[in-house]
């Protein structure tokens, strides 16, 4: 997958895509209904923005991203997308009207042969423009449209709001039936204070800052190591949160890989959320964490060879 981020440089081989347009946070059920409908004779790509638009408007605001960029361009890139026009969402992004976006975005930027968007697609300032009025321009500006119907989960309307709620409660398999694939957190391996390793329990680091942080605590998970000469699928324990019993912290997610031995500082991961085993605790004693720990490696085993 080709990951463009000037909407101004695209190269002619890259332009005459159908594309899906949208935030993707999550790349739910219903974003990849969407991504289907896009798919057909012309290559398959994603509008999609970076910073996301909420981030720009309230830069202070709590963290509600379930996925980073990274994690998003790897679940698309799975999906078979051939290229990804990552938008950079600025102050001239946030400024153009709807129709000059349609007409200088869309049509002379990227060239794009069709567009799918969902019903509740807004764009432009102040989200005045609405998936009606992308479909009239068009047809002004020599791109198909086509507006795809929002999907349920059961009763309830699948969104990345509900999807953020299940992982609050620690939920993932809830999560995970809303969005098609497990719940994944994807970055770099980071240097941390190394207490794992003095305690044979060898962890990943990984950074967790900007995103919605699911419940605290300890779960099963499912590990992809992505770069680096021990890549490969693993399954482990991770503890996301702010070790209560070391003093806390900065909340960071800490992974244990079964059956590992190596060095992934440096190298990307991509951790799955699969069952919320147990919340963050505080223990009497080093021995008391230590017989947890082994408790929750086994139960983890035991949930994963089935998962």
């Amino acid at each position: 997958m080709q990951i463009f981020n000037d909407w101004t440089a695209i190269p002619a081989s890259a332009r005459g895509a159908a594309v899906a347009m949208g935030n993707f946070d999550g790349v739910h059920l219903g974003h990849q209904s969407v991504i289907e409908l896009a798919r057909g004779a012309a290559p398959l790509g994603i509008v999609t923005f970076e910073p996301h638009p909420r981030e720009y408007f309230s830069p202070g605001a709590a963290s509600f991203r379930l996925m980073n960029a990274e994690t998003r361009a790897n679940r698309l890139a799975k999906l078979g997308v051939e290229s990804l026009f990552q938008l950079p969402f600025d102050a001239r992004m946030a400024g153009l009207s709807p129709e000059a976006f349609a007409r200088d975005v869309l049509a002379a930027g990227l060239g794009v042969s069709r567009v799918v968007v969902g019903s509740d697609f807004c764009f432009g300032a102040g989200r005045k423009g609405k998936a009606r009025d992308l479909a009239e321009m068009g047809r002004a500006f020599g791109f198909d449209v086509t507006v795809a119907d929002l999907i349920q989960h059961g009763s309830r309307e699948i969104s990345s709001t509900a999807i953020r709620q299940a992982l609050a409660v620690g939920n993932p398999r809830e999560a995970a039936a809303m969005l098609g694939h497990w719940h994944r957190i994807d970055g770099e391996v980071i240097h941390g204070e190394k207490r794992g390793r003095e305690l044979n329990f060898p962890t990943a680091n990984m950074s967790v800052e900007g995103l919605h942080l699911p419940r605290y605590g300890v779960y099963a998970v499912k590990v992809d190591v992505l770069s680096g000469p021990q890549a490969g699928s693993y399954h482990g324990a991770a503890s996301l949160g702010v070790r209560p019993h070391f003093g806390g912290a900065a909340p960071n997610l800490e992974t244990y890989l079964f059956d590992f031995n190596g060095d992934l500082y440096g190298h990307h991961l991509s951790v799955a959320l699969v069952e919320y085993l147990r919340p963050e605790m505080k223990f009497d004693g080093l021995q008391g964490l230590l017989d947890q720990m082994a408790t929750d490696c086994a139960r983890a085993r035991e949930i994963l060879a089935t998962a």
